[in-house]
């Protein structure tokens, strides 16, 4: 691959390497050992764990393990975020095993296929699953052991977990210490992620110690973190699992397990963490949750004006966002100094808009496949319409760049998976022979040396009049009228399948429809399209604009699956 447009060197911090996580864990235990590592909902009350007591956790559960003789095999995990899921995680990457984390919204059909797929022996599941692991074992024949975190018992065809844990305990405390000496080649796969993909079948990401240590302590060079986390997105995904998780055990963190996502807002008050880690759908429902709290109270011109004098004063060198916003931050704790925003475009508009009232937010990019991270904005540099800089333990070009710069974005070094499991075939469609992962994602490098994300490959459209649109450009103009809830934008295709004009399918928001008086949604929907496509060439915009009556189907991150259109 020919190597354009590399990235200029941004400033990195100064901060602690490890070779392993056990490393980081050994670390932390030695200089605060009394510091709350996790707190968590159990019984409907908080419980709070040390470091030392979470790693008293994960001696004992890799004890078990050992017990089991499977704690150098393949060992997977299925279910709701809590305590016993990051208790498996830890316990599986720092043994010389593999560690499979499987998306608990997948249909059984997919479910049993990842599970066999991946040569899982056990799997720790919520007890919701055991039932259709139970049904399936015909078509599982690796698996010996299904054992739940939530039954205090075990039962016909399945462990418990607690009891597991409790039996791992007395036996390292009398001296076992067989999983102490089960330690892996971190150039070894250690963690097996199956990409949620929003087509087709999933595939098997192999991911290594060293790729999950060197996202870890690189991250942190450019992208740093506060003293307690409100840990959010499921734990399948490697962007809440090791940016995340992993991330507050280096910098000897709290996290705090949310319990439901429909409490966000009510843990954001409880826990008051100083920073999180998001998708933008979830930026964007704070965002509009502010404007439309300052609206219902005829607040809404004040608060418009308070920004602008706020950012007025900035420039003078005078901060009093912590004093103009102070109900905004009572909103979300009072301690929230900090959002990070990963995997998903984000709107520029909600970075400004956070930054203007004091919590930053930083967005950044990252695919599974690079254990997730490979560029992230920093303090100094903040633009949310781009994704920031690259990791400094990554190389990054544009692959055949157009005469605008964009190309393919193409990725190597130390977070660059091993490859897909099982399918070489696939891994050398992606990976060349000399290290360059291709991403599928289209971008290009602005003047400062910031990456601007395009669009995914799989997305374009190619016009009959040979024009190239990446639709994510358009949808975030349309995103920006404001009863707009969700928009695909695709291809209309003629009688022999050739796209010539693009349509937009779009979910409306009624409440917002209702706020804005509109009373004929399809007109006024024309209007303000054309409205917000203006700045756009005239080939980039929407011939035909398509209502649907309900929500786009989506992935458990809160992508958009394109096949879930109705008129595309």
């Amino acid at each position: 691959m020919a190597q354009e447009n590399v990235i200029s060197q941004p400033k990195y911090a100064t901060v602690k390497m490890y070779d392993t996580i056990r490393g980081m864990m050994d670390d932390v235990c030695t200089h605060d050992a009394d510091t709350v590592a996790y707190r968590y909902f159990e019984g409907g009350e908080v419980r709070d764990r040390t470091y030392a007591e979470f790693y008293e956790d994960v001696k004992a559960l890799g004890t078990a393990l050992c017990d089991l003789g499977v704690q150098n095999d393949h060992v997977a995990m299925i279910g709701n975020n809590s305590y016993p899921y990051v208790n498996v995680y830890l316990t599986m990457v720092q043994s010389a095993g593999v560690y499979v984390p499987i998306d608990k919204d997948l249909p059984e059909e997919d479910l049993i296929h990842v599970l066999d797929h991946s040569d899982s022996v056990a799997v720790f599941c919520d007890a919701r699953y055991i039932e259709v692991f139970q049904r399936n074992r015909e078509r599982l024949p690796k698996l010996q052991y299904i054992i739940s975190v939530e039954h205090p018992e075990a039962g016909e065809g399945y462990l418990s977990y607690r009891e597991l844990l409790e039996a791992g305990r007395a036996a390292y405390l009398a001296g076992d210490r067989r999983y102490d000496e089960s330690v892996g080649d971190p150039a070894e796969m250690r963690m097996l992620v199956y990409t949620s993909g929003t087509t087709g079948m999933s595939k098997g990401v192999m991911l290594s110690e060293h790729n999950l240590i060197s996202c870890v302590c690189y991250g942190l060079e450019v992208s740093d973190v506060w003293d307690t986390c409100l840990s959010v997105l499921p734990y399948h995904h490697t962007y809440e699992a090791i940016p995340g998780l992993l991330v507050a055990i280096h910098e000897h963190c709290t996290v705090c397990i949310n319990d439901n996502l429909r409490h966000v807002l009510k843990n954001l008050q409880l826990f008051k963490p100083t920073y999180i880690y998001l998708v933008p759908a979830f930026a964007e429902m704070f965002y509009k949750k502010v404007w439309a709290n300052a609206k219902a109270s005829g607040k809404e011109l004040a608060l418009k004006g308070l920004i602008a004098t706020s950012n007025a004063m900035r420039k003078i060198g005078i901060d009093k966002r912590d004093v103009f916003f102070k109900s905004i931050h009572e909103a979300f704790g009072g301690r929230l100094k900090k959002i990070v925003c990963g995997g998903a475009p984000l709107r520029p508009e909600l970075g400004e808009f956070f930054t203007a009232i004091g919590i930053e937010l930083f967005n950044g990019y990252g695919i599974t496949e690079c254990s997730p991270l490979v560029s992230v904005n920093q303090g100094d540099t903040l633009d949310c319409s781009t994704v920031g800089a690259p990791l400094r333990c990554v190389d990054l070009h544009i692959d055949d760049p157009a005469d605008d710069g964009t190309g393919e974005i193409c990725v190597k070094g130390d977070t660059v998976m091993l490859g897909y499991y099982k399918r070489p075939d696939l891994t050398r469609e992606v990976l060349s022979e000399d290290g360059w992962f291709a991403t599928g994602d289209y971008g290009k490098i602005n003047e400062r040396g910031q990456l601007l994300i395009t669009g995914r490959k799989k997305n374009l459209i190619v016009l009959d009049n040979g024009k190239n649109i990446f639709p994510e450009e358009i949808e975030n103009c349309i995103s920006a009228v404001p009863y707009v809830q969700e928009v695909v934008v695709f291809g209309i295709k003629n009688a022999d399948g050739v796209e010539t004009a693009l349509g937009a399918e779009v979910f409306l928001s009624q409440d917002k429809l209702k706020e804005k008086k509109v009373t004929n949604p399809e007109e006024a929907l024309k209007k303000d399209i054309a409205k917000a496509c203006k700045a756009l060439p005239s080939y980039k915009h929407i011939a035909r604009i398509f209502i649907r009556p309900t929500e786009f189907e989506k992935t458990t991150t809160r992508k958009i699956k394109r096949s879930s259109l109705i008129n595309g």
